[in-house]
């Protein structure tokens, strides 16, 4: 199928849509503009509307020429409003984008009702149809995905510089409005382009999922762009072979695809859920920034800090009989937990299996070798940290509990290394009393600490 002249053609045109879009539109979510592809899509038809009314019929370069200009007249206009008034971008954008949309309504009401405006095909701009696309169109396509590969290239520090920091931009004397106007006649050249394809109501999606989808797989600029510009052509192209599959699908599949009236779903808007599918898995799973991992990494570190905090509540309780480490009271030991049941039976069952603690009668545990050493090196970070805190920073003792308690658990083995280095240099690393190398505590232990 996908070898298909036709289908072959629709998928190359396709992908080289969707890298485009994904490059210009990482550049205007970057620079927090990513409702002008919006704004941009709605403004472009009243422009080919007019653009059928001067020509009157429906020639590619007229209507994408009326397109691009009332594209760009909404951006100016948007500039004005925010400079001239106190409306802030966001109203600005709303305002022109339904002013604009509404005009674009009530031109296609009336070309609809002359009899050539019934077969100009202007409806397929409100949805799109990928299906007209020509051969032409292609090759056009691919040329403004040079364009846009070429200026970010190019312009590539200065791009960055106008996005990061314009301040310092303006120091280096770059011409910051030009770029601002470029980018963005940029991004309104990519969406008049994406029009017949996608549509008015759909091109923003092009636009946007492909770079809010790479913003959670990398943080670097180059990196995301480029991610962005893949995520836009992979989607794209796998889009169309989507919706040709709905088209030639047969069985139950065919009849939940095409409906009642066997007509396939149109590529575009297959095009754009497929794309917001790619940026809820990435929202949910990417490595870094995914929801998913995020809350399993809290997760671990809350058990982490969980048995932090029982080890060192169990050293201090047997501290007084070391070497020997008598069976202690279990809830004795779990006071130091968050008030959380279920934690406390995840952290004492980890411990346990980690051979740190065994339980010795009913309510009572007692310290391993194992879990003696661990508690020992947690506890030796923790008052390493309070006497710090302590020399240096000027805390109060009765502080340097609390705010050790924040830390201890992030502390590297070479910066506990350098505390100790740097104590025992001043001489206030006291000696311990045993071999486990953890210093006497800085202020008295109360019921809270252990």
């Amino acid at each position: 199928m996908i070898l298909d002249p036709i289908v072959s053609k629709l998928l190359v045109g396709a992908g080289l849509l969707g890298a485009s879009a994904g490059i210009v539109g990482a550049l205007a979510v970057l620079r927090r503009r990513a409702l002008v592809g919006d704004m941009l899509a709605h403004a472009a038809l009243p422009g080919i509307c007019l653009g059928f009314l001067v020509v009157g019929t429906r020639s590619a370069p007229a209507l994408t020429l009326g397109a691009l200009a009332t594209g760009l007249l909404g951006v100016g206009l948007v500039a004005q409003i925010r400079r001239f008034t106190r409306t802030g971008e966001d109203a600005a954008l709303a305002i022109v984008l339904s002013t604009f949309f509404g005009a674009g309504v009530v031109l296609l009401s009336i070309i609809q009702r002359n009899p050539s405006g019934e077969q100009a095909g202007l409806n397929q701009y409100l949805f799109g149809e990928i299906a007209a696309l020509t051969r032409r169109d292609v090759d056009v396509l691919a040329v403004l995905l040079v364009c846009v590969v070429a200026v970010t290239v190019l312009l590539h520090k200065e791009v960055k510089t106008w996005l990061f920091d314009e301040g310092f931009g303006r120091t280096l004397g770059l011409p910051l409005l030009w770029l601002d106007w470029g980018v963005m006649g940029l991004v309104a050249l990519v969406t008049v382009v994406a029009l017949p394809i996608c549509g008015v109501v759909l091109t923003a999606g092009m636009l946007i999922y492909p770079a809010a989808a790479a913003r959670f797989w990398t943080g670097r600029f180059g990196a995301l762009v480029a991610l962005a510009g893949l995520i836009g052509a992979a989607v794209g192209a796998v889009g169309i072979v989507l919706a040709s599959l709905a088209g030639s699908a047969t069985g139950l599949l065919g009849t939940v695809l095409r409906g009642d009236h066997g007509s396939p779903p149109p590529p575009g808007p297959v095009i754009v859920l497929l794309g917001g599918l790619v940026f809820l898995a990435s929202m949910l799973f990417a490595p870094r920034r995914g929801a998913v991992v995020r809350a399993v990494r809290m997760a671990r570190l809350r058990l982490r800090m969980g048995s932090d905090h029982l080890l060192r509540s169990l050293f201090e309780l047997v501290e007084p009989n070391l070497p020997a480490t008598p069976d202690v009271v279990l809830s004795q030991a779990t006071e130091s937990l968050p008030e959380s049941g279920m934690l406390e039976r995840l952290v004492v069952r980890d411990a346990m299996a980690r051979d740190w603690i065994r339980s010795t009668s009913p309510g009572r545990v007692q310290l391993t070798p194992a879990g003696l050493a661990a508690a020992a090196d947690v506890t030796r970070k923790h008052r390493l940290w309070e006497l710090y805190l302590l020399e240096h920073a000027d805390i109060a003792a009765d502080h340097v509990h609390r705010d050790a308690d924040d830390l201890e658990h992030l502390l590297p083995a070479e910066l506990v290394a350098g505390l100790e280095r740097a104590l025992a240099a001043e001489g206030k690393l006291p000696d311990s009393p045993d071999n486990l190398r953890v210093p006497t505590s800085p202020h008295a232990l109360e019921a809270g600490d252990a």
